[in-house]
């Protein structure tokens, strides 16, 4: 019986009132399966910290072990490279995967490169750390570290970030400071959110698109588009129309920035950035702060996205103290050296 109707009599005054509650089975199944599911998944979180804490625990020392009986001159150095490929075989045919050669080689650079008995953060896996090993600064390597967490990046994701230089980009729209803060992107102004050049790798193009062709494959890897924008973007949407005297204009991409908490216009070139374009996406900028932002929005900011652009265009084209910006865009990850190339042109 799916529904049981509990009468309930109350005698008041001589008067019988009766109260009619209805109780209903699949409400309280769907309670308790919301309540022992979350009782589940709280475990299997607690369980996979401490597994990994665990873990992590396992490879410092290991590394500690290795670091200890191997560094000791060039010779002796040698000597123990041979003994820990023989080491490797055997816990692996011992212990399964998880002592290659070089993993055992990962253990000893992370009890080097985190020797000093700092806490490591319990949300970075085996994976995570793998990575962050391949970056040899400390301030860079600390930095990706504390952006990976605030971001909840996938070892995928920070990767993917470290290959793309996100640090090094963000260095350039930051140019009052020698090195950015530890504690990762701080988001406070919209200078903060800007990237030069943005790569976009992950987009399928050849070496002749058009604007739309942009624009579509953009929107179809929007999850990854998001994730170069950066932290606290939200999309609204595509050409969406806005009217001023009669006449129809289509922004190519909008956003929302819930960190800054303000509207961001995206505008997408496959050239070089002109005059004329950074005219058009102040018209927009200022339409969304006259007709569109609440009061509690801050001012709208603009991106003008293009192939290339010329330094002294931009320099003299861009309203003095705007929200607008102009950035460069890669449709392949670079080299360091690629990337230096590119940032000296502007």
């Amino acid at each position: 019986m799916s529904n049981l109707n509990l009468f309930f009599i109350v005698f008041e005054g001589g008067i019988g009132m009766e109260k009619v509650e209805t109780f209903n089975e699949k409400e309280l199944e769907e309670k308790m399966y919301n309540e022992i599911k979350e009782l589940i998944e709280n475990s299997k979180r607690k369980a996979y910290i401490a597994v990994n804490t665990i873990l992590l625990d396992l490879y410092w020392h290991i590394g500690e072990n290795i670091v200890n009986n191997f560094q000791k001159g060039e010779k002796r150095a040698k000597y123990g490279e041979h003994i820990l490929k023989n080491l490797s075989i055997r816990f692996t045919l011992e212990y399964g995967k998880g002592y290659s050669l070089t993993n055992m080689k990962n253990m000893r650079k992370f009890y080097l490169y985190y020797q000093k008995g700092q806490s490591l953060p319990d949300q970075l896996s085996w994976s995570h750390y793998t990575e962050l090993l391949k970056v040899k600064e400390e301030p860079i390597r600390n930095f990706y570290m504390q952006e990976c967490i605030n971001s909840r990046w996938s070892y995928r994701e920070l990767e993917r970030m470290i290959k793309s230089h996100l640090y090094e980009r963000l260095l350039v729209s930051n140019e009052d400071n020698n090195l950015l803060p530890v504690q990762g992107n701080v988001i406070n102004t919209s200078k903060d959110l800007i990237k030069d050049p943005y790569v976009l790798e992950f987009l399928n193009l050849e070496s002749y698109y058009q604007e739309k062709d942009l624009e579509n494959e953009i929107l179809a890897h929007l999850k990854e588009f998001l994730l170069e924008l950066g932290k606290g973007f939200t999309y609204v949407g595509s050409e969406v129309k806005i009217s001023i005297n009669n006449k129809n204009y289509y922004p190519d991409l909008v956003f929302y920035n819930h960190i800054l908490k303000c509207f961001v216009i995206l505008e997408l070139k496959i050239g070089v950035i002109t005059h004329k374009d950074i005219g058009q996406i102040n018209m927009y900028v200022n339409y969304y702060d006259e007709k569109v932002r609440q009061d509690d929005d801050k001012p709208t900011i603009g991106i003008l996205l293009g192939k290339e652009k010329n330094k002294a265009v931009i320099k003299f084209a861009l309203p003095k103290n705007s929200e607008i910006y102009a950035s460069s865009y890669l449709l392949h990850l670079p080299s360091k050296e690629e990337l230096e190339r590119e940032i000296e042109k502007y």
